[in-house]
């Protein structure tokens, strides 16, 4: 690595995290002041508020990447065009590819360790968070609809009650058809519980049986019930799909396609995840006509408030298009793509006209 390029990466990594450190502390704070009005209800203490926020850290930290990159490159840059650094170099002819080549280099950093974050240590924190709320307040995991959640399991209709945080299932109903989607049973449970790889144990079973003009009650103190839903399936509903790592996306959404239910906001949140590591180069590329425009655009705080402002803007337009994609049933690639592409574009505008200045 030439000289230049390990002194703009020291540079950059240590605006970098400073910046993080900041926007963490801060979103911190704010997270606690809300769990604030929790504290007392069941068992939900202020350590377990504490221990809440401190698992949902991993997540600001994949939400944040891109902001955060954007705003210490920005930051970093503007010191160095501050002090002339930028022109001096410029003037020993470094271009403007050499500069985006070295930013790329320097922000693979960031792009491998967003992904690693997103896939490997936000969904787990997530999870711990939410279970560890859900169990100290003696809540239960998912309740969608008064009559509690409904899923499909091919010609299997069921209705769950309560979801516990161990996946423990209560209250269950199921509604089996036919291959003409005529009422063949349903069956009442008050308790399951899994079994690996694919059972699920109920107990206290009430199943009415329709045969043509007659019913059958048949009563079973156990009963198991093979099913693709599991346990991993359930999880889903700790995770807002955008911090669900690809494994659990892809699970669910072959899940949801097996039994003909829509799969659109999932596969535009695993497309997410694949596109968004990326979002912190196009970040990067979008500092350098600010870096350009040191004798123009005089003070430091100036620039990172733009930068914040952009990076608000990205966070928005990232939110609207994964919206807009379900709402229409766009391809998930383009609602993906879509906001990293247009900022990429901007980026590239900027650099044009600030060269041709």
């Amino acid at each position: 690595m030439k000289v230049f390029q390990r002194y703009l990466a020291r540079e950059i990594y240590l605006s970098v995290a400073f910046v993080m450190v900041a926007f963490l502390a801060l979103f911190a704070f704010f997270d606690l002041m809300a769990e604030i009005d929790d504290i007392g209800r069941g068992g939900y203490k202020f350590h377990h508020a504490l221990l809440f926020v401190t698992l949902t850290l991993p997540g600001r930290v994949y939400e944040l990447f891109p902001i955060v990159v954007l705003i210490g490159t920005l930051y970093a840059l503007t010191l160095l065009a501050r002090h002339s650094e930028i022109t001096v170099m410029r003037a020993s002819g470094l271009a403007t590819g050499t500069l985006l080549r070295s930013l790329t280099v320097i922000g693979s950093v960031f792009v491998v360790l967003t992904f690693l974050v997103g896939e490997f240590v936000a969904p787990e924190s997530e999870r711990a968070a939410q279970q560890l709320r859900l169990t100290s307040r003696s809540s239960v995991v998912a309740q969608e609809f008064r009559s509690g959640l409904w899923v499909r399991d091919e010609k299997v209709f069921v209705n769950v009650r309560t979801v516990l945080p161990d996946t423990t299932l209560r209250g269950v109903r199921m509604y089996q058809f036919d291959d003409q989607w005529v009422l063949k049973s349903i069956a009442e449970a008050q308790e399951g519980k899994f079994q690996a790889p694919d059972t699920w144990q109920l107990s206290d079973v009430v199943q009415t049986n329709f045969l043509g003009d007659r019913t059958e009650v048949v009563r079973f103190d156990e009963k198991p019930w093979r099913s693709t839903l599991t346990p991993d399936v359930l999880s889903v509903l700790l995770v807002a799909p955008e911090r669900m790592s690809l494994t659990n996306l892809s699970t669910y959404i072959r899940h949801l396609s097996e039994n003909r239910q829509r799969t659109e906001r999932y596969e535009i949140a695993m497309w997410k995840k694949l596109v968004y590591p990326l979002a912190s180069l196009v970040m990067m590329a979008l500092a350098i006509p600010f870096a350009y425009m040191h004798d123009r655009m005089g003070a430091v705080s100036l620039k990172v408030f733009v930068g914040i402002m952009i990076g608000i803007g990205f966070h928005a337009l990232n939110g609207l298009f994964s919206n807009l994609g379900v709402i229409n049933s766009w391809p998930p690639v383009v609602a993906a793509f879509t906001p990293s592409l247009a900022f990429l574009l901007t980026a590239a505008a900027m650099l044009w006209w600030v060269e041709r200045r």
